[in-house]
Order: C-alpha cells, then structure tokens, then sequence
C-alpha cells in the first residue's frame, strides 16, 4: 500500500539507488505513522470505546494505556526519521498531520460544536499517503518538472501542474473513501459518541442520514477512481478489479441505506469493515499495476 503512490508517481521506468530508497524509506514511514495512528486513537477514544468497543485492547484491559502510549512513541519517532530520510520536505508533512492529528484526537473533537466535527476532519490523517508519495518524488530526486521552487533551509520542490491536479484528485479520492467507511463505524459507535460528546454525522443528522451520506461518499470515490485510471499511467490491470471492490461496496452501502432501525447498528459495523478494506485495496491495486507494468518494462 505505501509503495504504491511513489511508484505511481516516479513511473515505468529504470529504477535507481536514489529511487529505490526514496520507496523503501516511504514504506517505512507511513507504516509506523499507520500503526502510530491508530494507537494514538485507541488512547484518545478509551472512553468511548468502554460503550461501543469493550473488545479492544485498552477497555478488554489487555493492555494499559502507559503501556500503549510508549509504543505509539516509538512508531512516531520511527515515522519522523524515516521521513526526514526521504527529504525535509516529508518530514514537515509529518510533523504537520502529526500535530493536528494530536489535537483533534484529543481535545478538538469532544470540544468543537460544528455539527459532524469529528468525521469531517478524520480523513485529514490518511490524506497524508498520497500528499507524501508525490513530495517524496518532488523533492527526494533531482528537479525535473516544469515547476521548480527552491528554498535555502528546506531544499526543493520541483513538479508540473498536470501531476499537482492529480495529487488533489488523490487527496479527494481519499476524503471521500475514508469518510465513506467511517461514517458508517459512526452509526455503531453513536451511542459511545452521543455519551462523550462527539459529534459524528450520526450524532450530528442521525443514523439514516449518515448511511445516505456515506453511500454518496462511496460513489463519489469510485468515479474519482475512474478519472485517475485516465489521468495516470494505471492500466486495465488496476481499473477492472477496482470496479468490481466499488460496485461489491456499494452494494453492501446500499443495504445500509435501505435497512431498518433493528438491523442498522449490526450492518453498519460490516459495512464500516468492508469500506476500510475498499479504500486500502485501493492502494494495494495501484502498487500491483505498476509492479506488472515494470515487470514487462524490463523484460
């Protein structure tokens, strides 16, 4: 999965000791801020988690939280030097998600009153993958896009504006696809929400809105999905089985949507796991296209 983007990015071509590395690192990186990620938030959601998720680790007692909060440090600490190994720039985008990430895991979501705070702004964390596979490639190699901007503490970035507009479909696909699973986590845990104040789409516009919401959610990331198999190098080698993750998704979403009160909360928590699994198959797709791509490149 973490591979996948600057192997998109950098594209079918000989591939070097710089190149090499700047994958390796990434890979590196974005695992440890994966696994950092979702420790952080299981500390931060404890108390919610006591109501909607009494299995996981902190609440089931399997683990206490001094415990957790050491090893989430030693996977930041392991994100941030692996970042600052891909360049300077991947490592401020670290710091940056980390930072706001931090705050909104810990005080901003239980405190801001915007309605559907929490999962409006939860994707800001994955959104992360992408953003960083295309600095990695920007300013981890030598310039060679159209655009070049050079800074004297942080080195350079050099891009052109074709690949920035895919960056941000990107960034959207990803918005959009986490949301869409989240959304549907959100109708289970409401109950937990509503007890501590988190304002979900489910807390925020209720259940049924939050499954019509995430279905739209859903369908949107698929045909962004589409647009970027036109706009990149991605073959038919990525676009066939993606349809076929978008429409078995949609279909589950769809059931969501057309469920009753009884059935929501249970559905909701497969739809929720069947969504997660989309949006990371996803990245998985990308890296076996290009992967087959090189493969016949150097053949």
């Amino acid at each position: 999965m973490f591979a996948s983007m600057p192997m998109l990015v950098y594209g079918i071509k000989a591939y070097d000791t710089p190149i090499i590395k700047i994958v390796i690192f990434s890979i590196f990186a974005l695992y440890s801020g994966f696994f950092a990620a979702l420790i952080w938030n299981d500390i931060t959601d404890a108390d919610i988690d006591k109501v909607a998720h009494p299995d996981r680790p902190i609440p089931s007692g399997r683990i206490s939280s001094k415990k957790f909060f050491a090893i989430a440090l030693f996977f930041s600490a392991t994100t941030f030097i692996f970042s600052y190994l891909v360049s300077i720039w991947c490592l401020i985008l670290v710091g940056i998600t980390a930072l706001f990430v931090t705050f909104h895991d810990k005080y901003l979501k239980k405190k801001v009153r915007i309605p559907a705070y929490s999962e409006l702004f939860t994707p800001i964390q994955w959104v992360i993958v992408p953003i960083f596979g295309y600095f990695a490639i920007w300013s981890g190699l030598p310039p060679a896009g159209d655009i070049t901007i050079n800074f004297s503490l942080f080195g350079h970035i050099s891009f052109n504006s074709f690949n920035l507009q895919n960056m941000l479909l990107f960034v959207l696909f990803v918005y959009f696809a986490d949301n869409a699973h989240d959304l549907p986590e959100g109708i289970h845990d409401a109950e937990g929400d509503r007890k501590t104040g988190v304002r979900t789409y489910a807390t925020s516009f209720g259940e049924k809105n939050a499954a019509r919401i995430s279905f739209a959610m859903f369908f949107i990331s698929g045909v962004i999905g589409i647009i970027l198999f036109f706009r990149t190098i991605l073959s038919w080698v990525f676009l066939v089985p993606f349809l076929i993750l978008w429409i078995y998704t949609l279909y589950y979403s769809y059931k969501l949507l057309k469920s009753n009160e009884k059935n929501m909360k249970n559905l909701s928590s497969i739809v929720g796991r069947k969504g997660f699994n989309y949006f990371l198959f996803i990245f998985d797709l990308i890296f076996l296209d290009v992967f087959v791509q090189l493969l016949l490149y150097n053949l």
